[in-house]
C-alpha cells in the first residue's frame, strides 16, 4: 500500500495538484490544428473565474447540465460547477437529441454547457415553458449568438476574472459540503430508463484516495483521454485521478487517431476497455506474422521473461519496434469494464506494458477492486479497495453469489427514485447486480451479470459473458452474444450471434462463400463446446459482419441485440 494525502472535495483534490506543480502541464491537445498546452497554475485560475461567473449568475445550489466532447472547456467547467456548490449533470453527447432532451428535462437543470452541435435544441429548450433551463453556454462559439441566453464559454470566462479583479470574493467564500449531492450521473440505460446516479465529492474523492494505495503515477507521466469524460470511469481515472498525481492529460483526436496520438504526445499511462486494446493488439501480432517474427517474438519474450525472475527486466530493449506502434513511451494500461483474453494480457506484459484491471460501477464512484503494480491474479478483476467491504450474497455450491458492497464511494441513491433505490441500497449495502465470488486470498472474481444470467430449464445457471469470452478468442471474431431460446417446454437452447473480421478470415481460411465461413466457425465452436459441461454447450450459431450495437462506451446493447435474433 502506498503512503497518499487524503482528500474529501475537489478544492482538496485542485489543492493537492498544485503541490508545487504550477508551471507543470496538466492538459495538451490541438487547437485548429495547432498544438496547445495549459499549465495548472492557468487551469485552477480559470476554474475560480469561471465558477464566480456562474455563481454571479444566480447559479449556486442549482444543477447544470454538461454536455460536450473530450475538452479543456469541458474539465473547467466541471470543476467550476462543483467546487462553486453547484451539481455538475455530465451527459452523453452521442445520445439522439430526442433522449437528451429527456434526460435534460429529467435532471431540473438550470442551466446548460454545451457544444455547437446542440445548439438547436438548446434553443428549443430556452424557447419552451416545459423545462427549467434558464442559462446556456457554448463552449465552441466564438461569436455571440442572436439569443441573449445563450452565452459565450470564453466571453463568461473573462466576466469571471474581471469580477475577481474588482473583489468579487464569492467563490472563497463557498463552504463545501462533501458529502451532499454534487454530480448527477445517467446510468447507461442498456436494458432499461437511465436512472440518476447521486454521487457526491467525497464518494469520488474517497475512491481517487483508495486508488492510489494501489496504483502510483507520476508527474512525468502523461494520459490519453479518448473515453467519453460524461463516464465515470473516463471521469474518475484519466481526469480527476491524473490531476490527483500531477500527471498530463492529453485529449485524443478520436478513436481511430489512438495509435498516432499515442506517439505525438508520448503517451505513458493510457485508459482503456478491452475491445480496444484487443484490437491493437491483434493488429500488433498480424504485423508480426506478416514479417515471419513470430518465433522470434517468442524465444526474445521467453528470455525476458527468464531474466525478470532475476529483476533483470530488458523488454523495453528487445521489443523496442514492438513498443513503437504503442507510441514508445506507453508503460501502464488501467483498463475495466470487460473480461480481458489472458493471452492478450500475457502478451502485453511480455512487451514490457503493464496491464491493471480494475471492476466497478457508476453506483460505486466507480471502482470496488482493482491490481496493483505487484499483486495480479488472472481472471480475477484484483483485490478489493482498502477501503470497502465485500460480501458474496446467496452463494451456491461454486461460492457464487451476488457481490455486495459496502464504504465511503457508495453512491447516495437515485434521484427522485426511492423504489429503486431501495432495491439495491440496503443497510448501507449495495447490490451491484454482478454475480462472482471471492477466493482464499481476498481476490474477487466477477462471473457475469444477474440480469444477463440464463436459467436452464434443469436449473443450472449459465453465464453468457464465460461462453463469449471463448468465442471471441477465436482469432478473426471480433465479437459475439450468448442469448437463450426456447426449443420447447423442456428444452433451452443455447445460441450465439459471432460477428467475424471480412479480411482476417478471408488471410487465414482463404476466399469462401458465407456459408462455408460458417460451418468453420461452427467447427471452432464445437471445440469450444468439448471444453464446457453439456449443459453450456452452443447449438447454433449466425454470424455477421455488422459490429454489435454499443453504448459510447463500447458496452454491447445485449438486450437490443437478442430481440434482434430471438
Amino acid at each position: 500500500m502506498k503512503e497518499v494525502k487524503e482528500i474529501q472535495n475537489f478544492r482538496e483534490l485542485i489543492k493537492v495538484a498544485q503541490r508545487g506543480n504550477e508551471e507543470h502541464i496538466v492538459y495538451r491537445f490541438k487547437k485548429n490544428n495547432e498544438y496547445a498546452e495549459i499549465k495548472y497554475n492557468t487551469f485552477k485560475q480559470d476554474i475560480e473565474a469561471m465558477s464566480t461567473a456562474l455563481l454571479s449568475l444566480g447559479l449556486e445550489n442549482k444543477k447544470i447540465v454538461l454536455v460536450g466532447n473530450n475538452c479543456y472547456e469541458w474539465c473547467v467547467s466541471y470543476l467550476a460547477i462543483t467546487t462553486g456548490n453547484m451539481v455538475v449533470v455530465p451527459i452523453d453527447r452521442a445520445l439522439p437529441d430526442n433522449e437528451l432532451e429527456l434526460l435534460i428535462k429529467r435532471s431540473g437543470a438550470t442551466a446548460i454547457i454545451f457544444e455547437n452541435k446542440h445548439e438547436e435544441l438548446v434553443k428549443k429548450l430556452l424557447k419552451e415553458k416545459d423545462n427549467s433551463v434558464e442559462i446556456a453556454i457554448n463552449m465552441d462559439s466564438i461569436e455571440e449568438n442572436n439569443s441573449s441566453q445563450i452565452k459565450i464559454f470564453k466571453k463568461v470566462l473573462e466576466d469571471g476574472k474581471e469580477q475577481i479583479l474588482k473583489g468579487n470574493d464569492s467563490y472563497e467564500k463557498i463552504e463545501i459540503d462533501s458529502n451532499k449531492m454534487a454530480i448527477m450521473l445517467f446510468t447507461s440505460g442498456t436494458t432499461n430508463e437511465p436512472k440518476a446516479v447521486m454521487l457526491s465529492q467525497n464518494n469520488i474523492c474517497s475512491n481517487i484516495v483508495a486508488i492510489s494505495r494501489y496504483v502510483k503515477l507520476y508527474t512525468i507521466d502523461t494520459l490519453l483521454s479518448f473515453l467519453p469524460l460524461h463516464h465515470t470511469f473516463e471521469c474518475t481515472i484519466t481526469f480527476l485521478f491524473g490531476l490527483y498525481w500531477g500527471a498530463t492529460v492529453a485529449f485524443s483526436d478520436g478513436l481511430k487517431y489512438i495509435a498516432q496520438n499515442l506517439k505525438e504526445y508520448k503517451i505513458s499511462v493510457f485508459v482503456a476497455v478491452p475491445v480496444v486494446l484487443e484490437k491493437m493488439y491483434k493488429k500488433i501480432q498480424k504485423e508480426i506474422e506478416d514479417k515471419g517474427k513470430t518465433k522470434l517474438i517468442s524465444n526474445l519474450s521467453k528470455i525476458s521473461n527468464t531474466l525478470l525472475k532475476f529483476k533483470i527486466d530488458i523488454r523495453k530493449l528487445l521489443f523496442k519496434q514492438v513498443l513503437e506502434a504503442f507510441g514508445g513511451n506507453l508503460r501502464v494500461v488501467l483498463y475495466g469494464s470487460a473480461p480481458m483474453n489472458k493471452e492478450t494480457i500475457k502478451g502485453y506484459n511480455n512487451f514490457g506494458i503493464e496491464l491493471i484491471q480494475g471492476y466497478g460501477l457508476t453506483e460505486t464512484s466507480p471502482v470496488i477492486s482493482a491490481e496493483t503494480d505487484n499483486k495480479k491474479r488472472p481472471g480475477s478483476v484484483g483485490l478489493v479497495l482498502d477501503n470497502l467491504e465485500v460480501k458474496i450474497e446467496d452463494q451456491n455450491e461454486e461460492g457464487i453469489g451476488e457481490i455486495v458492497v459496502k464504504g465511503p464511494s457508495i453512491m447516495l441513491g437515485y434521484y427522485k427514485n426511492e423504489q429503486e433505490t431501495n432495491k439495491v441500497l440496503k443497510n448501507e449495502w449495495f447490490y451491484t447486480g454482478d454475480y462472482g465470488y471471492l477466493d482464499e486470498d481476498k481476490f474477487l472474481y466477477v462471473t457475469g451479470r444477474k440480469k444477463d444470467l440464463i436459467v436452464l430449464k434443469n436449473g443450472k445457471n449459465v453465464y453468457p459473458q464465460e461462453i463469449e469470452f471463448l468465442i471471441n478468442k477465436i482469432p478473426y471474431v471480433l465479437e459475439s452474444i450468448v442469448y437463450e431460446r426456447n426449443q420447447s417446454n423442456i428444452d433451452t437452447m443455447l445460441c450465439a450471434k459471432i460477428v467475424y473480421d471480412e479480411n482476417m478470415i478471408k488471410e487465414l481460411l482463404g476466399e469462401k462463400t458465407v456459408q462455408e465461413y460458417q460451418e468453420e466457425i461452427w467447427k471452432e465452436v464445437k471445440k469450444i463446446n468439448q471444453t464446457l459441461p453439456i449443459y453450456k454447450h452452443v447449438k447454433k450459431i449466425s454470424i455477421t459482419t455488422e459490429a454489435l450495437a454499443k453504448t459510447t462506451t463500447q458496452k454491447v446493447k445485449r438486450y437490443q441485440e437478442i430481440e434482434k435474433v430471438v
